[in-house]
């Protein structure tokens, strides 16, 4: 299977991850330029997840798969909802890059109005409340309590996202777009003061979070993609958390 060495992953999910029984079952459910996502079953039917970083080229800081296990595991010591995190394996001659594993978990991901359409409006409003109370929760979350006081500078974060935002968009772009030059202008110009340090998710919104559509509840993949998660001022991602929206020619933004 593209994206997994089964023979060698499979040798090393029996050696490293309680429970996981041979022969194993491997899916890919997400993909694309993010992380590559893989459903486990193993042959008792027990259910894991695998995380690696993309085929190809990626950037630079994009893809640390040890970050992103390190973050999970710190913050499934809180109330904050995350999958448990079971073993990192960083050495590269098991799956051509590193991966990490944590435990399955069910739900369903809104990231179409099919998804929306079939709950009641009770319900609806319930799981878009619960998303920004776990959202609230992660960022009450005491950095240096968790052991995550050393992931990143504590200060200048909104600085760094504006310049790297912008160089992103620099060493990416495939035509001119002057609006976008002036936001970044503008952005460099107006920045504000930070207040605060706490933990940023980076891309926290339906697409990424699991909805338990019988209760209304949002399960945050239970927030399984960390990939961009760093420290930052209170707040300063929560926008990202709004910007679902259908659309009025009937898509999904």
């Amino acid at each position: 299977m593209q994206g997994i060495e089964v023979d060698k992953v499979s040798h090393w999910l029996q050696e490293h991850i309680a429970g996981a029984l041979a022969p194993f079952e491997f899916e890919l459910i997400t993909g694309g330029r993010s992380n590559l996502t893989f459903r486990v079953v193993g042959a008792d039917g027990t259910q894991f997840v695998l995380r690696r970083p993309p085929l190809g080229h990626v950037l630079a800081t994009a893809h640390d798969m040890a970050r992103e296990h390190r973050i999970i595991s710190a913050v499934g010591t809180t109330g904050v909802p995350v999958p448990r995190a079971l073993g990192l394996c960083t050495d590269e001659a098991v799956n051509g890059a590193p991966f990490y594993v944590m435990s399955f978990v069910e739900g369903v991901v809104l990231d179409g109005p099919e998804r929306v359409e079939q709950m009641s409006a009770d319900l609806r409003r319930g799981v878009a409340e619960h998303l920004f109370d776990v959202l609230a929760d992660l960022h009450a979350v005491d950095v240096d309590a968790v052991g995550l006081g050393t992931l990143a500078r504590r200060e200048g974060y909104v600085e760094r996202q504006v310049k790297r935002w912008s160089t992103q968009w620099e060493q990416s772009r495939t035509r001119q777009l002057p609006v976008v030059d002036e936001v970044a202008r503008l952005l460099r110009e107006r920045m504000p003061a930070q207040q605060g340090v706490s933990i940023a998710h980076g891309d926290y919104r339906f697409g990424n979070v699991l909805a338990d559509t019988n209760r209304g509840r949002a399960t945050s993949r239970r927030m399984a993609r960390w990939c961009s998660a760093t420290r930052s001022a209170p707040g300063a991602t929560s926008p990202t958390s709004a910007t679902t929206s259908r659309s009025g020619r009937g898509g999904w933004q």
